[in-house]
């Protein structure tokens, strides 16, 4: 006697159409599986960007203190006086010395990893690299603090080496000087500089690996200097990378608060301008429009990269 064969459950069937579906229409399951991270990039996200950026359409009433909401221009006329233009172009000197700064250190240690480390050296490299991302953000900065204060490591190294006079003459500098290192904006940028730089070598590290041996060779056996190898062969084929470390690098520095509350002198860049308008002076449209300083240099930013041609090749 057989026995009798029970029928799949209903649930069973329904999923099995389903997938049936799903895997007949590829766009359909394309569609499925990006609506939730889209969902929220542009709800949370973006949507969240351009309620802030509206608030720069409106302005503050000076006598009240409370927000007028009437479109107007009046916030975006505040940039243009002399200390908030100040304070931009401020920054963006910043974020450009630090990344060419980031790009001339990193370059050699790239170009070593890239070209001669192998096994466990090269191991031993993105260890190094990435370690100094595992530790907390507040922690290194308040490191350097410490080692650039006036009692600190760095003036101890100075001294014991004879520089003293040297490192006082950089002090007594105008714009890059101040009382010590911890409260200047040399400071400033070698905290910077140490933040940032592995977002730099990362990507210009994976970069020079792709440059193929035979066309540095070939440039060798041609007769060309190794300046003229670097100019013409290392340094094109290099570029993508380099832009794409200059973006992270530029970028962070230029939206970043925290560092300059804690090391360098007390002017103000874009990010403590728009924390003190938001939170001290209660300007939120001022504040807003502060936030489109940044978003309209880095528009520039990589609109120059784009014509570069680099972006491309990413």
């Amino acid at each position: 006697m057989t026995e009798a064969i029970s029928p799949a459950p209903p649930q069973d069937g329904v999923l099995r159409r389903v997938s049936d579906v799903l895997v007949a229409r590829p766009a359909l399951l394309l569609m499925l599986l990006l609506t939730p991270p889209l969902l929220w990039i542009g709800v949370v996200y973006l949507g969240a960007l351009f309620a802030l950026l509206a608030q720069s359409f409106f302005s503050i009433d000076e006598f009240s203190g409370t927000i007028v909401y009437q479109p107007t221009l009046a916030t975006y006329a505040e940039l243009l006086a002399p200390a908030n233009l100040d304070i931009i172009v401020r920054t963006l000197v910043i974020a450009l010395v630090v990344t060419a700064l980031a790009a001339l250190v990193a370059f050699p240690i790239a170009y070593y990893a890239a070209r001669y480390a192998r096994g466990k050296v090269k191991a031993l490299f993105y260890l190094a690299v990435m370690m100094p991302l595992w530790s907390s953000y507040l922690v290194k900065v308040y490191a350097w603090k410490l080692l650039l204060a006036k009692e600190g490591a760095v003036t101890w190294l100075v001294q014991a080496a004879g520089l003293t006079k040297a490192l006082d003459l950089w002090l007594a500098a105008p714009l890059i000087g101040g009382p010590s290192l911890s409260v200047s904006y040399t400071g400033m940028v070698l905290t910077f500089l140490y933040l940032w730089t592995p977002f730099m070598i990362l990507p210009l590290q994976a970069s020079l690996e792709r440059v193929p041996t035979t066309l540095i060779e070939a440039s060798d056996d041609l007769g060309a200097a190794p300046r003229q190898t670097f100019r013409h062969v290392i340094l094109p084929l290099a570029a993508p990378g380099l832009i794409a470390g200059s973006i992270f690098t530029f970028s962070l520095t230029l939206g970043d608060y925290i560092v300059p509350q804690i090391v360098g002198p007390s002017s103000l860049i874009l990010g403590q301008a728009v924390y003190a308008q938001q939170g001290t002076a209660g300007n939120v449209p001022l504040a807003a429009a502060f936030c489109v300083a940044p978003i309209a240099i880095m528009l520039v930013f990589l609109a120059v990269a784009r014509r570069t041609g680099a972006l491309d090749a990413l």
